[in-house]
């Protein structure tokens, strides 16, 4: 496990806790029992450079939102190019669709996971998928049964179909399948947000302190006049591109890439080295994180006659901050 990993476990709040919305049971079946009849693939595994592996058991994934709406997306993405996009899945499946519509935030990755009987993962954890890197995954279990079990930081977790589930899956977590039938979760990461935060249980909210989660700002209109503003050129530390980096590694001395604010259509992205890279998502104050991912890490241009450019990145309350010249570009 890497040190930014196993830095920061938010206060008071526990592996798990059931949130305050159900679902129709009968539906979801119905949904999932359709969709039953697609490919459904192996999960893979994701790293800073794309997809490097699969899941070596009966693991498998449909993608109802993926990066650009891929069919072949069964990871939970990371920031890119592309924006998260419904897949042609989710018109298949109206109450699903419904489900995501109700949560109230952002929603990134939405997969439906199945694990297949004999199946049991290693004990792992997700790099960087906690509420205190802005990314707040909840589950709906659809199909499964006394002999599908996981565990996170060893508290066994059962929990019963259409019910609404947080999970801090930034912990040592794992699932096993022992049973003869396939165990099916809708998986869900979302972008937190004080609505969502006000689904959990009343005792949950008061003991966790709000300042180390990393809630969403939301997007943020981007007038003319600061898109044009943003449009500028700087060296960039090459582990800030590398969303899996040590924490505050891009503060050290390291090779610098040639960066570039730029119009593509609608949007700005980053370039790098010549090389589009992120699409950039407006969150306040010509302050930007990339497409595909949280407020883990931003980009903010300060306007002026010299602009400066302010690379952050956050864990819970911890801000780390690296300010920049730059040149119009």
């Amino acid at each position: 496990m890497t040190e930014a990993t196993q830095a920061h476990v938010v206060p008071g709040l526990p592996a798990a806790a059931r949130l305050a919305l159900d679902f129709d049971v009968e539906r979801l079946v119905a949904d999932v029992a359709e969709l039953r009849r697609q490919a459904w693939k192996l999960q893979a595994t994701y790293g800073a450079d794309g997809v490097i592996g699969e899941a070596p058991i009966d693991w498998r994934v449909l993608p109802l939102r993926s990066p650009g709406g891929a069919l072949d997306r069964t990871d939970p993405g990371g920031p890119a190019l592309e924006d998260f996009e419904p897949t042609e899945w989710l018109a298949k499946a109206p109450y699903l669709a419904e489900v995501l519509d109700t949560i109230p935030a952002e929603l990134r990755s939405a997969r439906l996971m199945a694990l297949g009987p004999g199946a049991r993962s290693a004990d792992h954890f997700d790099n960087k998928y906690g509420v205190a890197w802005g990314t707040a995954r909840v589950h709906v279990p659809i199909l499964t049964h006394a002999e599908a079990r996981m565990y996170i930081a060893d508290e066994l977790q059962q929990w019963q179909p259409g019910t609404f589930w947080f999970g801090d899956f930034s912990r040592v977590h794992r699932v096993e399948n022992t049973g003869t039938e396939t165990r099916v979760h809708l998986v869900i990461d979302t972008l937190p947000s004080k609505e969502l935060f006000e689904l959990f249980p009343a005792e949950v909210r008061d003991q966790v302190d709000g300042a180390e989660i990393v809630f969403s700002r939301g997007r943020q209109p981007l007038t003319a006049e600061a898109a044009a503003a943003s449009l500028v050129a700087f060296d960039l530390p090459e582990s800030f591109a590398n969303w899996e980096e040590t924490e505050g590694e891009f503060l050290q001395p390291q090779k610098q890439l040639a960066a570039v604010i730029e119009r593509d259509g609608e949007h700005l992205v980053l370039t790098l080295d010549g090389r589009p890279e992120f699409r950039l998502v407006h969150v306040g104050d010509q302050e930007f994180r990339f497409a595909g991912w949280t407020e883990e890490r931003t980009v903010q241009v300060l306007p002026g006659d010299a602009p400066r450019v302010v690379l952050r990145t956050r864990v819970g309350s911890r801000v780390q901050q690296l300010e920049l010249a730059a040149r119009r570009g």
